[in-house]
């Protein structure tokens, strides 16, 4: 059952005249008329839940909805709880980054690529830098050349204004099924 708990419809919410009713146990009570299937509903204790309201007449199953909304509950947080979460990172430099600075941000984005995480390389121009995007390529490159370890160019670096811009992906990013 993949609906979603908030539209459906319970016992005196239900507007059909006649629904085809399903008992707790999966099987077939066959088409009644709405007064009969709440009371079959209110006689076994339960509710009675509207589980396909588009079809002609609509289903509806005898079943304790507040147990129903619990496991629905719990089922939306399980999947939550296995989705890998990726952040994206970002690593800012400057043309005329010096080779001590550059190893220092080497490690920063070997860092992030291995937990997991995307990581944005930008490379900032300022004033007339803008007239040498060579550097800014060469230094794209060289980072590039040097996370494929850990790291494949999930963005290939590109322009974006006075900023040359790269998104380097975790080589392998690990799934919890």
């Amino acid at each position: 059952m993949g609906f979603i708990v908030k539209d459906v419809r319970i016992n005196r919410e239900i507007r059909a005249k006649e629904v085809r009713v399903i008992d707790p146990e999966g099987r077939q009570l066959g088409i009644m008329p709405l007064i009969e299937a709440l009371r079959t509903a209110a006689n076994a204790d339960l509710d009675l839940v509207e589980v396909s309201p588009k079809s002609d007449p609509p289903v509806c199953r005898i079943m304790d909805f507040g147990k129903f909304k619990y496991q629905q509950s719990k089922k939306a947080h399980d999947a939550k709880k296995k989705q890998a979460i990726v952040h994206l990172k970002e690593v800012k430099l400057r043309p005329k980054t010096e080779e001590h600075d550059l190893e220092f941000k080497l490690r920063h984005i070997e860092r992030f690529l291995k937990e997991g995480n995307k990581t944005k390389v930008t490379i900032v121009f300022r004033g007339r830098e803008i007239s040498h995007p060579d550097f800014g390529r060469q230094m794209m490159e060289r980072i590039a050349e040097q996370t494929k370890e850990w790291g494949r160019i999930e963005q290939p670096p590109k322009f974006e204004g006075r900023n040359y811009v790269m998104v380097l992906a975790p080589q392998s990013v690990q799934k919890t099924t």
